[in-house]
């Protein structure tokens, strides 16, 4: 993974990457085009429709103080069910399966209308590998796109990248056999300025260039000013592999550039490392410099690589996502996909997310312990860490100057300890369990920190109820289920009780907790404001057979603002 990027993928098997610690100072780069604004954390809607984009805008985003929202390529593609269709282009009229021009436009206005801005994931490196007709209609052939591109628009070389030491073969061969457009050259590079003039006219706020590295940067700097906004915030795709011809930090100039050495580095330090190196995680061990970096716990390429976290990983994953959060360095992705075993495998309804938890979708952006941590870093916004603690091993805690202040724990062994803060004494909410903790005159507060949880508190969440905490997403009252229960492969853990939103006893009708924290089981349930009602755990294997807990009907009471926490239910055998 280190030197391709699989959006252009066809079909291809790839191994886990491995990483060694750098120790070096990255070089540093010109100066940035356009910073993310106060809010940088953006929301990847991985091949999410348009409309569904939209209603997460209203529902979860906008609530969660996400800035961003970046969404798969919308330009006309080759048809087919794997995802990596949406990486070949045909065309550049908007009619991918996620949705047609009016969608697109739609969400646009929605997402602003919620406070987030929209980046375009924008593939402009190639068009497709074979020959048909797009999502939209076009008919095409590889080197011959009818109406945009012919063979003279395309490099010479046409042969696949074989070398990644020869800068020529890594930006003028073909990437996976994808035809690779001359972006040297006057007509194509006005053409795909047109294309990203367009999104720009919709209301477009950023685009993502993916496989920026096949291109020359002067090329992308090029089109880059003939935008009508040649200031628009962008973010390169420059993989960093060691050794190789072409820089990721070559293309700072123009925009800023994901750092994929930032997501290795949290994979090995979370899945079994020493989180009390992270204690200068960044330009410390050799990344590009902060203000010019998009970093991220994982993407869509890296999750089925290999060569990151992803949300098979359990705790660990999500508490990574937690420290990306809560450290000052780079501007966070966070990733938000679906389930896949086949790693090919298209978005489940086609890009259509009726529910988030259902259906495959994982809706990482909608997870508690990570959406709370948006607000969290919005808070400590220009706070330098502050107050470090470390057990010298796999348990830390920090400050963001006198706003905030996080506790991680990924031992296997829960951790009590009286913690020193910056914060101001009074009370705060715990964003990541949504209990109350209170800090003393001397900026201590004493809590206990659950094996592979975390505890967080900041300045914008002071009370529990009321509004301090982030909203959890498309609810406003109702039930937090959390129930610790192990699992053999193929088996799943379901809630259901005395209501029709949980099913009413029916385990067919039951609902599926999402295992993202794994043994802990979790899912957030609308009730209306003060319903009281029972419910039970039941554990459904492959073949539907069910197993229900044992013990009497567990019983809850929504309260008349929020919701109830049952986040320490443990499975009775």
């Amino acid at each position: 993974m280190a030197r391709r990027s699989l959006s252009a993928t066809l079909a291809m098997a790839t191994g886990a990457a491995v990483l060694a610690v750098p120790t070096g100072l990255g070089a540093a780069g010109t100066a940035q085009a356009a910073p993310p604004g106060e809010k940088d954390v953006t929301a990847v809607m991985f091949e999410w429709k348009f409309a569904s984009v939209a209603k997460a805008c209203t529902d979860s985003l906008g609530p969660a103080g996400y800035g961003f929202v970046q969404v798969s390529p919308p330009q006309e593609h080759i048809q087919g069910g794997q995802w990596w269709t949406s990486y070949q282009p045909v065309s550049y009229k908007i009619a991918g399966r996620l949705g047609d021009r009016a969608a697109f436009a739609n969400m646009v206005s929605t997402c602003h209308g919620a406070g987030v801005k929209v980046i375009a994931d924008s593939v402009i490196n190639h068009m497709s590998a074979g020959s048909g007709t797009g999502t939209g209609g076009s008919s095409y052939t590889k080197y011959d796109y009818p109406g945009t591109y012919s063979v003279s628009d395309m490099n010479d070389c046409q042969a696949q990248i074989s070398n990644y030491g020869d800068r020529a073969n890594v930006q003028n061969c073909e990437l996976v056999g994808l035809a690779d457009l001359d972006t040297g050259e006057e007509y194509v590079r006005g053409r795909i300025a047109g294309y990203l003039n367009d999104l720009l006219s919709l209301g477009v706020d950023g685009f993502r260039i993916d496989a920026a590295k096949h291109m020359p940067a002067a090329d992308l700097a090029n089109i880059k000013s003939r935008l009508s906004n040649p200031g628009v915030y962008w973010k390169h795709e420059a993989i960093y592999g060691a050794g190789e011809a072409v820089s990721p930090s070559e293309y700072l100039g123009s925009g800023d550039v994901q750092e994929f050495r930032y997501g290795r580095g949290l994979k090995q330090v979370f899945n079994g490392g020493n989180l009390a190196s992270l204690k200068n995680f960044g330009e410390g061990w050799g990344f590009m410099e902060s203000g010019k970096s998009a970093v991220f716990v994982d993407n869509h390429d890296t999750e089925r690589g290999g060569d990151t976290l992803n949300y098979k990983d359990g705790s660990n994953y999500t508490l990574a996502s937690v420290f990306m959060l809560a450290y000052p360095y780079g501007s966070p992705d966070v990733h938000s996909g679906y389930e896949w075993s086949d790693k090919d495998a298209g978005p489940p309804n086609g890009g259509q997310v009726n529910a988030c938890y259902t259906d495959g979708w994982k809706c990482q952006h909608a997870w508690r312990e990570i959406s709370s941590m948006v607000g969290f870093r919005n808070a400590a916004r220009g706070q330098a860490v502050s107050n470090w603690w470390d057990n010298g091993g796999s348990q830390i805690a920090f400050g963001r100057g006198s706003k905030a202040y996080v506790a991680i724990n990924r031992a296997g062994s829960s951790l009590t300890r009286t913690f020193q803060t910056a914060l101001p004494a009074g009370d705060y909410c715990d964003v990541q369990s949504g209990k109350g903790v209170t800090v003393n005159g001397s900026g201590q507060f004493t809590a206990t920190v659950g094996a592979g949880t975390a505890v967080a508190l900041h300045a914008g969440a002071r009370t529990c109820t009321g509004g301090g905490t982030t909203p959890d997403p498309g609810t406003s009252s109702g039930a937090s289920f959390g129930v610790n229960a192990t699992t053999q492969p193929g088996q799943n853990i379901y809630v259901t009780g005395n209501q029709a939103a949980l099913g009413n006893w029916a385990p067919g009708n039951a609902l599926k907790l999402d295992p993202a924290a794994y043994p802990v089981w979790k899912l957030d349930v609308a009730l209306p404001a003060g319903t009281s009602f029972e419910y039970k755990y039941l554990r459904k294997d492959a073949g539907g057979n069910v197993t229900w807990e044992s013990g009497a009907n567990r019983t809850g009471t929504v309260p008349s603002s929020g919701k109830i926490a049952l986040t320490s239910d443990v499975w009775r055998s």
